[in-house]
């Protein structure tokens, strides 16, 4: 290892894998040694509540895992914890460093993090180069005509479809570049405890759905049925490639599984246009709706205690997993929003906390589907009545039995908080309120 020798850094992040990623490929092709960066940012980090956290464990060990890769080809990946500002004036001390290579990140604390470092480089006349990774179509690459975003879903999707060509699925042939790697000798990753945390004991899901591909449409809404691919937590981290996933859907010629993915793609580019939308309803009519707020009542929903087996099996395998199937998530947040009447960004901060595969543009764009106060949401008159949706998407109880076995014995099983129909009457009146004119 020569500290003396010019090199490109890549800085890793929502994108933990060698294989098929765009900004290291680039880097890889800059003609310079490229030394492998991960910053655990000490921001960040201090935000979680819970010095368990599930994903700071996979993420170490996806780290880890990257390292043992790099080995093989004398490379190492230097982990830092620390505040990103810091850590790249301490890289730009320790390094000659010619460029910086990342991939695009769409949330607004991101955006605003990364246009802080490239005025820093600047400064120091080094090129922050940043690329599109994690989405098949980002910003503005699919708009209506006049070049505005869409803002409803259906023609949003007909237009990726219309722009989507084979090249946009090709993976990016990273392996032919390897000899760039930075050479150097292992360094040391910081464990766990020294960032602050233990290691948590969850079972994180394999990449493993080609075979559910063509059966999702027909799985894809019953809970009690291994029917989804669980491949939200590797999309989260980029431990698998949009582009893999995208281009195994389309070679079905399997749209209902590809259609969820172009949903994600249609909330980052809302997150990207609309910001605001983290803390603020899309329709700001919504936001003035007066919420209850009942801290007892939210505390039940929490615990999967609510009275309603359906919303307390999603809540209670969430609670226990990290993942919870998206039919239960759709009945339990309009359950909490229009039953409860509990303001959706309680929810979504429940869910920021708890889901392995928590994704800001998703998450929000779901919850405010669930309230209807977000872009292409549900009308505030639709309200899932968690009884027939039981009824309808676990027949035979089998999941509501697997998550909330006392449901079987009834005088073990809670009341009811709330009672649906009458709940469903106060959430009229208290949104038509709102919104009515």
């Amino acid at each position: 290892m020569d500290e003396n020798v010019p090199v490109a850094v890549f800085w890793f992040r929502r994108d933990l894998r060698l294989d098929d990623n765009a900004g290291l490929y680039h880097a890889l092709k800059s003609g310079l040694p490229v030394l492998l960066v991960f910053i655990f940012d000490r921001d960040i980090l201090g935000k979680l509540e819970d010095k368990d956290d599930a994903r700071v464990t996979f993420i170490h060990q996806t780290i880890i895992a990257l390292d043992n890769e790099l080995h093989k080809y004398g490379s190492s990946l230097l982990v830092l914890f620390d505040r990103p500002e810091q850590a790249w004036a301490r890289l730009l001390n320790d390094y000659p460093i010619k460029a910086i290579y990342t991939n695009h990140d769409y949330e607004p604390a991101v955006k605003s993090r990364d246009e802080a470092l490239g005025k820093l480089l600047g400064q120091h006349q080094i090129p922050f180069n940043t690329y599109k990774d994690q989405v098949i179509f980002e910003k503005d690459e699919v708009t209506k005509e006049d070049g505005k975003p869409y803002t409803v879903y259906s023609p949003y999707q007909r237009k990726w479809y219309q722009t989507l060509t084979p090249y946009y699925l090709q993976p990016y042939p990273n392996r032919k570049y390897f000899k760039s790697f930075f050479k150097t000798p292992p360094f040391i990753i910081p464990s766990l405890e020294q960032i602050g945390f233990e290691k948590s004991h969850r079972i994180f899901p394999a990449i493993n759905y080609k075979h559910l591909i063509s059966v999702y449409a027909e799985t894809r809404d019953f809970p009690a049925i291994e029917g989804t691919t669980h491949i939200g937590l590797h999309l989260r981290f980029g431990t698998v490639s949009i582009r893999e996933l995208a281009g195994a859907a389309n070679s079905f010629n399997e749209k209902t599984w590809l259609n969820e993915l172009v949903w994600r793609e249609f909330y980052m580019m809302i997150l990207h246009h609309f910001p605001q939308t983290v803390t603020q309803s899309f329709k700001p009519a919504y936001d003035r709706i007066e919420w209850i707020n009942n801290e007892s009542q939210f505390e039940a929903w929490c615990k999967g205690e609510t009275g309603y087996p359906l919303v307390d099996a999603g809540m209670r395998e969430l609670n226990a997993t990290g993942y919870m199937h998206n039919r239960a998530r759709m009945v339990a947040a309009s359950f909490l929003t229009k039953d409860l009447l509990i303001d959706w960004r309680w929810g979504e901060r429940y869910f920021a906390r708890t889901l392995l595969d928590y994704e800001m543009a998703s998450n929000v764009g779901g919850w405010q589907w669930a309230a209807g106060s977000g872009t292409d949401a549900a009308p505030y008159f639709r309200i899932f009545n968690p009884e027939s949706q039981a009824k309808k998407f676990d027949p035979e109880l089998k999941y509501i039995k697997k998550w909330v076995p006392e449901y079987a014995d009834f005088s073990k099983y809670p009341k009811p908080i709330i009672e649906h129909a009458s709940a469903r009457e106060r959430c009229l009146k208290v949104f038509k309120h709102a919104l009515v004119p």
